[in-house]
């Protein structure tokens, strides 16, 4: 075997075979055309061997310069609780079938949750169609609005409110930019959708394709959407919803509001917040619309024992048919964190999931009452309704206030500008917690 490279499993007389199969002498050969110059020559800055007892304390050591907060930030990411059970449940040998599932007939443990994965979120989101699965909610929307632009054939603009979140729609521009889709905004008014200059667009602008909006908002109102379905419709043109997923335990779902796709983050199903990832992203629309939709679905069916069983089907990806007449460039989705989601709201169920979306609109209520009580906040959104999420003014330093917080344990928000701070609670704040945030402030 050979020596230099341990963890291969290539013999020294294979890489000389396959050296003489492609005409070259030495591995150096194959790299003959990089340049001397930008070659790297030094020694890699890794550590030397350690034993297993040695490699635990390093980590040890590691994680202990991690400052542990009590989080009251939101703004797409929340610290909602994650029940013990699910890590264990996750690793369990039935889920553990590599990759993509494509034969059915070893997958099936894949298959049966993404199944119920689809199931939970048709039922969150009030659609009749799931597909198993996005990245995150950034990519999710993103597809959406090109899902959309391609049932729309001719129509090639979308209109975005901008009350939808800044990440949310650098992504949308990003995709939309090499898809040659136009993005117009519609301008927000007090926090919230400004409809009489979107009734004007949908009359002016005649490629309209779909119009994008999210509920909650990024600003944490909860909108009113009522008649905005029949009036995109009238345009033909398609509505698309963001929303964070754990709220639509509570609020009117997109399926209520006559969206056509759902799309958005499912982090708030119990995913820890981790560094920004991994999350997963849901999609969701009507039944017309399911063969325009990017990814797979899993469909349930017999096998030839008349036995329930569970396969991939409607696969209009890059890796089944032409690349250009795929739905999407969405590939390799092994769906770990919707196995994630579908643990937690199976633990949680309806009730669960009620309760926690109340409890953190409670929780954040309580704390936008005593903030102003101090006379220090005002609310910029002030006849808004809100969730578990909203926007105060500060009379002082926005900087120094968040500086003095975390130096005693908190993340307080999240900066919109110079004296605004957007807070949001979660089921994990408690009263002593945020009684504490309000000594503090």
């Amino acid at each position: 075997m050979t020596t230099m490279y341990k963890y291969f499993p290539h013999t020294d007389k294979d890489l000389a075979s396959m050296m003489e199969v492609i005409g070259v002498k030495s591995l150096d050969e194959l790299y003959a055309e990089v340049p001397e110059q930008i070659r790297f020559r030094g020694d890699y800055q890794l550590p030397e061997a350690m034993s297993e007892m040695e490699v635990r304390q390093l980590f040890e050591q590691l994680g202990a310069q991690n400052k542990p907060l009590v989080c009251f930030a939101g703004a797409g990411v929340y610290d909602h609780y994650t029940p013990s059970v699910i890590p264990q449940l996750l690793s369990r040998s039935e889920f553990l079938t590599s990759y993509t599932p494509y034969q059915a007939e070893i997958s099936q443990g894949t298959l049966h949750y993404i199944f119920e994965y689809q199931s939970m979120m048709t039922e969150l989101t009030g659609m009749d169609i799931s597909n198993a699965s996005m990245y995150d909610g950034t990519t999710a929307t993103a597809e959406a609005v090109m899902m959309a632009v391609a049932a729309g054939k001719k129509q090639r603009t979308v209109l975005v409110s901008e009350t939808l979140d800044p990440k949310v729609l650098a992504v949308v521009n990003t995709y939309a930019h090499f898809q040659g889709i136009k993005i117009v905004m519609i301008p927000q008014k007090d926090g919230v959708t400004d409809f009489s200059v979107l009734n004007t667009q949908l009359s002016t602008i005649p490629d309209v394709a779909a119009v994008l909006v999210q509920q909650p908002n990024f600003f944490g109102i909860v909108e009113d959407y009522s008649g905005l379905a029949e009036t995109v419709h009238e345009k033909k043109a398609l509505l698309i919803m963001n929303s964070i997923i754990a709220d639509l335990a509570v609020l009117k779902t997109p399926g209520e509001w006559g969206a056509d796709i759902a799309v958005g983050d499912g982090q708030s199903l119990g995913i820890p917040m981790q560094w920004g990832g991994p999350y997963v992203g849901y999609l969701c629309c009507t039944e017309k619309l399911i063969r325009k939709m990017p990814g797979r679905i899993v469909g349930k069916t017999v096998d030839n024992r008349g036995q329930r069983a569970f396969v991939l089907t409607l696969q209009a990806r890059e890796q089944h048919i032409r690349r250009q007449k795929a739905t999407s460039n969405i590939c390799s989705n092994q769906s770990l964190m919707a196995l994630f989601a579908t643990v937690y709201c199976s633990l949680m169920g309806r009730q669960g999931l009620k309760e926690a979306a109340e409890l953190g609109y409670a929780g954040a209520h309580y704390l936008c009452e005593k903030l102003i009580a101090t006379g220090r906040y005002t609310l910029v959104y002030p006849d808004k309704p809100f969730f578990n999420e909203f926007v105060v003014r500060y009379d002082g330093n926005v900087d120094a206030l968040q500086q003095r917080l975390l130096e005693n344990g908190i993340f307080a928000g999240i900066k919109l500008a110079d004296d605004q701070l957007m807070l949001a609670v979660t089921e994990k704040r408690t009263k002593e917690e945020i009684d504490h945030l309000i000594e503090l402030l």
